[in-house]
């Protein structure tokens, strides 16, 4: 069941990182990184819910094996992705003396691929970044393409850079921990990669929707490199969004806003999902999208179990939510 694929970058050699998509590859991942990275120092960068489930646990195979490895620990959540933590975070890289040869490990979700990539991308002005994603919405979009970066009160994502990751780790068996809500962020991330880049994958997303389980590690596996493997594919021909890969902000524009709207409660693939439904009655309504794939968007979003329409009252709060 396992799929790897390479995300090829324009400039050499050095510009190509594998996504290795495998059941139960986060066992071996302390041999995978000694084969690429043998005596270097690890820095293994995950919050307070995935630390207790793998953080702890991974630190200490790669100490059998060897590696000098530090964990490094921030709360979970998006409040994380602020001008504080990341500072306090670049401050206990330092303090545990990483080096230029150092290698980042981000072991998390969306919040700590951001926040440790942005590090990585800053800390010594750069070291070497392996994400290994642990929710669906990951391991399917924001762990491939090298955007990190952290939020400002004016809104999301407004500080930080494109550092491409060395190597990408995909297991989809973690995704068994995940609470139902934080399964169903990843699959609007799904979802709109379909609906931007490929209608037989949105097709066979039509088909089989049902079969969105966790548990079923074939169909995930199979899924999520069908959606990686379409991103990657961007990313390699625009890697600064600067045409191509805007299509990737599908639901996006909206999406931010209704986050931003109701102080960051809801969850990230909930207000994508929502923005995709606005943003394609806007097109249906000014003639860029037809009725019919329209309806089909709605009716996927509810055989998936995504929301279509945004909250009956939207409490407005400025900033992000503390």
């Amino acid at each position: 069941m396992k799929r790897n694929l390479l995300v090829r970058l324009p400039g050499g050699k050095d510009r190509t990182y594998p996504i290795l998509i495998e059941p139960g590859i986060l066992r071996r991942l302390p041999t995978i990184l000694r084969e690429r990275w043998s005596g270097r120092s690890l820095f293994v960068i995950s919050d307070t819910n995935v630390n207790r489930l793998y953080g702890d646990s991974l630190t200490r195979s790669l100490k059998r094996i060897g590696y000098d490895a530090v964990l490094v620990e921030v709360p979970a959540g998006e409040a994380s992705k602020s001008i504080d933590v990341y500072y306090g975070l670049v401050t206990a890289l330092l303090e545990k003396k990483i080096r230029r040869g150092s290698i980042v490990v981000a072991l998390g979700g969306g919040v700590v691929g951001d926040l440790a990539g942005f590090a990585a991308a800053s800390v010594l002005r750069g070291v070497t970044l392996v994400q290994i994603p642990t929710s669906l919405l990951a391991q399917v979009d924001s762990s491939v393409g090298g955007k990190v970066g952290i939020d400002h009160p004016l809104g999301k994502n407004l500080i930080g850079a494109f550092h491409q990751p060395s190597l990408v780790v995909i297991d989809p068996t973690v995704l068994k921990t995940l609470p139902a809500a934080e399964f169903r962020n990843g699959i609007a991330e799904i979802v709109k990669i379909a609906a931007a880049l490929d209608p037989k994958f949105f097709a066979f997303l039509e088909r089989r929707a049902g079969e969105f389980d966790p548990a079923n590690r074939s169909f995930m596996t199979s899924v999520i490199a069908m959606a990686v493997g379409l991103k990657a594919a961007v990313v390699a021909r625009d890697e600064k969004e600067t045409g191509l890969r805007k299509s990737l902000n599908l639901g996006h524009t909206l999406g931010h806003a209704i986050e931003a709207a109701t102080g960051y409660r809801l969850r990230h693939g909930e207000a994508v999902a929502i923005g995709m439904v606005l943003e394609g009655r806007i097109a249906a309504i000014t003639g860029l999208l037809s009725m019919r794939d329209y309806v089909r968007l709605e009716r996927l979003r509810l055989a998936v179990g995504l929301p279509t329409r945004q909250p009956d009252r939207l409490h407005m709060k400025k900033g992000l939510s503390s």
